[in-house]
């Protein structure tokens, strides 16, 4: 099948915690070569500096608006690509979109209903969570393993807290039990482990693995690139 530019989907690029747009530059700029449209979105809940510190802090349901919105002001049908707790709000808002042609977990969360991030791994769920969650104290290791050195320093910088109350909400709608999906596991991932990575992907349509670390837009973003353009066109039609 020969596909032109204009009617390939728009890809969204969803952040995971910690995290922010910047994490897609190196995939954005490979996937653009290639005669992609992406769009990135920021969520809430990654804390920044420059945002309202009034609790109740932003969680899931903030960021899947933030999605939503985004999903709203694309023309034309999307592929959403969510990373690691990315996975969350996407799920979420997938649910409400009618442009949404395919979803993409990257070593992401593909909750179900009533499931939350906490809860996934038997970690107790506040109440009434306050606060935020700081960036992991190795996060070098664990989030950027099989990164450049250099690559590694200037992603940890730029890290901000979590909302504790983003880990502790549960999903109320399940977009991907609509919406066709797709689950890439990052094999060496130190982060989420590839035996949950397994768990969760039992839930997506199809299933797919890349020999890196959570971090794969950094590390091999001409592989990922590769691997998103040939689900987006196979298995997304």
């Amino acid at each position: 099948m020969v596909t032109t530019e204009a009617s390939r989907p728009t890809l969204l690029l969803v952040h995971g915690a910690w995290h922010g747009p910047w994490c897609w530059e190196k995939l954005e700029s490979a996937l653009v070569v290639d005669g992609w449209t992406t769009r990135t979105v920021e969520l809430p809940s990654a804390v920044r500096p420059e945002a309202p510190t009034a609790e109740p802090l932003p969680g899931i349901h903030e960021d899947a608006r933030a999605v939503l919105e985004t999903l709203e002001d694309i023309e034309g049908p999307v592929v959403v690509v969510g990373h690691s707790y990315g996975g969350i709000p996407v799920t979420q808002a997938i649910a409400d979109a009618s442009n949404v042609s395919h979803a993409i977990y990257l070593a992401a969360y593909q909750l179900d209903v009533d499931e939350s991030l906490f809860g996934f791994h038997g970690a107790p769920e506040p109440e009434e969570p306050k606060g935020v969650i700081p960036p992991l104290e190795n996060s070098d290791k664990e989030l950027y393993a099989d990164v450049s050195e250099e690559e590694t320093v200037r992603a940890v910088r730029q890290l901000v807290p979590q909302s504790a109350r983003s880990f502790s909400e549960r999903v109320t709608k399940a977009g991907w039990r609509t919406t066709p999906s797709t689950y890439i596991i990052c094999e060496q991932d130190e982060a989420l482990p590839p035996q949950a990575q397994e768990r969760l992907a039992a839930r997506a349509n199809g299933i797919h693995r890349l020999k890196s670390s959570h971090s794969p837009f950094l590390s091999m973003p001409a592989e990922l690139a590769a691997l998103l353009a040939n689900i987006s066109l196979g298995e997304a039609g």
